[in-house]
């Protein structure tokens, strides 16, 4: 049975952040100067990553951090997206096959992605998707299959992006983090929490579906109603219970941001710094300007910028994207 995760120690972190050194590039934190008096808002460009996303740090400790007679057969990833598209990446890097399980609403960008880079999509429905990251169920085939939220590993690598923004920006107030299934969240709160023990992390959902903010009210897991969303990547009908206690102990609140309020913050990224952000890339910008309480130095984690070209002109034209 697999171990349920932890807290990634400093170590751990440290060592994920070294074995992925010589493929990732340490991504920028720049100010966003939206003319504040009470807070300076900042942004970590997990965009510039080789495949656009931040999941490339995790997939990559994941596949370099296994011993190799483990990986003969492959690698497997479930995701909606930029997961796969990482694991894909990193697949490729050492020549094992890759797989992904993906449902047939991922974004087409990440879907082409994984098959540009050699990878293997096998559809699944939405159920057998969730059911796979929950651990509920699994695919009968020969490809060594890594959890995209409760792998040690991947939360080492999303540690990473915790201990660069402390580096950069010492004096950090607030961080904020896409919640999708919680890894990144994770990893990125266990770093930030040893090296500013005074900042506070918040997960940002999607208001769509937001399992994070009804657990807190609730004190327990939910399973909750969800509402269709462009939104992709953040958002679920429940919490993965395995994660869900260690994410609680770091986390210092969640807000939800609805999809009108995302593409506003789309486009202020596209209108002031050029940056193309998805929907769950913008999301904790979106939150920074939802919720004037939060003052300081605060930095959003702008997470991935792979978003289907019909989808962003939609966003640039005012409009919000058909789910």
């Amino acid at each position: 049975m697999t171990a349920a995760p932890h807290r990634p120690t400093l170590d751990e972190i440290a060592e994920a952040r070294g074995r992925i050194a010589p493929h990732v590039a340490r991504t920028p934190l720049v100010r966003l100067d939206l003319g504040l008096s009470d807070r300076q808002i900042f942004l970590k460009l997990e965009t510039l990553s080789p495949i656009g996303a931040f999941k490339l740090r995790p997939a990559l400790n994941a596949v370099l951090s296994r011993d190799p007679a483990a990986l003969r057969g492959g690698v497997a990833v479930t995701s909606s997206g930029n997961m796969a598209y990482g694991m894909a990446w990193a697949a490729r890097l050492i020549g094992v096959p890759m797989v992904a399980y993906m449902y047939r609403g991922a974004p087409q960008t990440k879907i082409e992605g994984v098959r540009d880079l050699g990878g293997e999509v096998r559809f699944v429905s939405a159920e057998t998707w969730w059911d796979y990251i929950v651990c509920a169920d699994r695919p009968d085939a020969p490809e060594l299959l890594i959890n995209p939220v409760t792998d040690q590993a991947v939360l080492s690598g999303n540690g990473s992006i915790g201990m660069e923004i402390v580096e950069d920006l010492p004096d950090v107030d607030v961080v904020l983090t896409p919640y999708g299934g919680g890894s990144m969240t994770t990893g990125v709160a266990s770093a930030i929490k040893t090296g500013s023990r005074s900042a506070r992390v918040f997960a940002v959902e999607d208001d769509s579906a937001a399992p994070v903010c009804a657990a807190l009210e609730a004190g327990r897991i939910v399973v909750i109603e969800t509402r269709p969303s462009f939104i992709k990547s953040i958002g679920a009908p429940s919490l993965v219970p395995q994660l869900w206690p260690v994410a609680r102990e770091l986390i210092d609140g969640a807000i939800a941001v609805s999809p009108a309020e995302v593409t506003d913050a789309m486009r202020l990224l596209f209108r002031k710094a050029k940056i193309v952000a998805e929907g769950a890339g913008a999301a904790s910008l979106a939150a920074a300007i939802a919720r004037p309480d939060l003052q300081g130095n605060i930095v959003c984690v702008i997470s991935g910028g792979n978003i289907d070209a019909v989808a962003y002109s939609v966003v640039l034209g005012g409009g919000i994207p058909a789910a």
